[in-house]
């Protein structure tokens, strides 16, 4: 089990994400941004497209759309006690970039959910 955002955590996306099928395609970027750490902000992107998923650690250079979230905000949208569209809704969770993107590939985002389900069921908070 691994805890939510340290460098293991980290890791343990980054396996799940390479044993996984991306789909074809011109690859994007999610970037996820957490705030309110203790030792400052927490960034990592998950690269989707031309068959592969990846996740990288920081910020990415040209991110397609941008999450910004505090840590209480990512714990539960991660943990599955919120939504995404809820916490957008209600402002929480900031999005930024080709949001357009985002409803394209709705099909895409919805898959990456069953790529990191056993990551989230050993995540600890």
């Amino acid at each position: 089990m691994s805890r939510f955002l340290t460098p293991e955590w980290l890791d343990d996306l980054a396996d799940a994400a390479g044993a996984a099928a991306g789909p074809e395609g011109e690859p994007f970027t999610l970037q996820q941004v957490i705030t309110g750490e203790p030792d400052g902000e927490v960034a990592w992107s998950v690269t989707v497209g031309e068959g592969a998923v990846a996740v990288r650690p920081g910020r990415a250079d040209s991110p397609t759309v941008t999450f910004t979230q505090d840590l209480p905000t990512a714990a539960a949208i991660h943990s599955g006690e919120l939504s995404a569209q809820s916490a957008f809704m209600t402002g929480r969770l900031r999005v930024g970039g080709d949001v357009g993107q985002l409803l394209e590939r709705q099909d895409t985002l919805i898959a990456l959910d069953d790529v990191f389900a056993a990551t989230r069921a050993t995540t600890t908070y």
